[in-house]
Parts: structure tokens; C-alpha cells; sequence
């Protein structure tokens, strides 16, 4: 059976983490303190974020770019959509 956490983003009890899914620090409080669900809306917004921005995993610029994002998602405010995005 899966380990059960209180989700910060979610705010209710979900499912954990199997494994830290981002290294260092920030991937230890990802794995004690974010779900499944909620990680799982991150990849989805991260998703978009990549394809609207067509950005380059390669570039150094857009990974710290994705990083910042992914922390405002999970623990701060969120992170904002692209202005004029629509789900296609």
C-alpha cells in the first residue's frame, strides 16, 4: 500500500511520492510534502509551459525558468499560463 501525505498544494491527504522526483534539497521536500496528484499537475503544466514557450531542455536559461515555476506551482502561488493560452 502506498505511504499517505499531507499535500501542501493539494491541502488533504493523498498519496506520496514513490521515489524524489527532482534532485537536492528541493526533491526531498517535493517527495515529504507533494503528492502524486499534485506532481502529476505540475508534469501537466510543465508540459505546456515547454510546448507554449518552446523552450529547450539544453538551455540553462530554461531550466532554471521551469525550476522557478515548479516551486511557485507547488508551494508558493502558482505558476501563471501563458498570456492568451487556450487548451487545444
Amino acid at each position: 500500500m502506498s505511504r499517505m501525505i499531507y499535500c501542501k498544494k493539494l491541502k488533504k491527504e493523498s498519496q506520496a511520492l514513490d521515489i524524489q522526483p527532482y534532485p537536492g534539497a528541493l526533491g526531498e521536500k517535493i517527495l515529504s510534502e507533494i503528492s502524486k496528484e499534485a506532481w502529476q499537475q505540475w508534469l501537466n503544466h510543465q508540459t505546456m509551459l515547454i510546448n507554449e514557450y518552446r523552450l529547450s531542455m539544453v538551455d540553462p536559461k530554461a531550466r532554471e525558468f521551469l525550476r522557478k515555476e515548479m516551486e511557485n506551482f507547488l508551494f508558493g502561488d502558482g505558476s501563471q499560463k501563458p498570456a492568451g493560452y487556450t487548451p487545444g
